[in-house]
């Protein structure tokens, strides 16, 4: 039987403008208690004031992801939230969110009106259609959820795996209950995943 070992969960999704396949959980800060604190960007006008703002959808390329209307045959994801500054400093995506891409900053030399300017940040995504690796069992995501099942890759570390058995990796423990401390965790609990958050521990069981 396996020691009761934290841990560190990786979704590792390889798409680009560097995607991040990782991400820490973080609550969001107040607004004005850190003047360095990423701020949610949100596009008050709709499609086009802000690079992948909130409720605006994105296509995607071989190595890029490009804004486009929700509208549009070419629109493949949805932004259900999108920070400015360094995810690793910011707040964490929403449980679900599918993928995460990292944008750069770009800022054109020659820009009258200001519009070209992209601010460094970072867009939590869902896909409009199905799969959703962020879903519960999904086998994917920046986060790890309840009802996500996991499997050992060694050095006291555990990955994420389709519940159904259909990924590369057949699910060893399911998440069931995400609490404060490992002391609150169920008796039949066999493995402790990191989850972060306000409740950063994942009570795993066997399956």
């Amino acid at each position: 039987m396996l020691a009761r070992t934290v841990g560190v969960v990786c979704a590792a999704s390889l798409l680009t403008l560097a995607l991040m396949g990782c991400q820490g959980s973080s609550d969001p800060p107040d607004d004005g208690a850190n003047p360095s604190s990423p701020r949610p960007l949100r596009s008050p006008s709709g499609y086009g004031a802000v690079f992948l703002a909130v409720d605006e959808c994105s296509s995607r390329g071989r190595t890029s992801f490009n804004e486009v209307p929700c509208s549009s045959e070419r629109a493949v994801a949805k932004v259900v939230a999108r920070y400015e500054g360094l995810p690793s400093n910011g707040p964490a995506c929403p449980g679900t969110t599918d993928f995460v891409l990292h944008i750069s900053e770009n800022r054109p030399s020659s820009d009258e009106n200001g519009d070209g300017a992209v601010a460094q940040g970072y867009a939590c995504m869902r896909n409009l259609e199905a799969p959703h690796p962020g879903d519960a069992g999904g086998g994917g995501g920046p986060r790890t959820i309840v009802g996500d099942c996991v499997y050992s890759a060694g050095q006291g570390q555990v990955r994420e795996t389709e519940c159904d058995g259909s990924g590369e990796r057949a699910p060893q423990y399911r998440v069931t209950k995400a609490v404060g401390t490992r002391s609150a965790c169920p008796p039949s609990t066999s493995l402790y995943v990191t989850l972060g958050g306000a409740e950063p521990v994942g009570c795993a069981v066997r399956i």
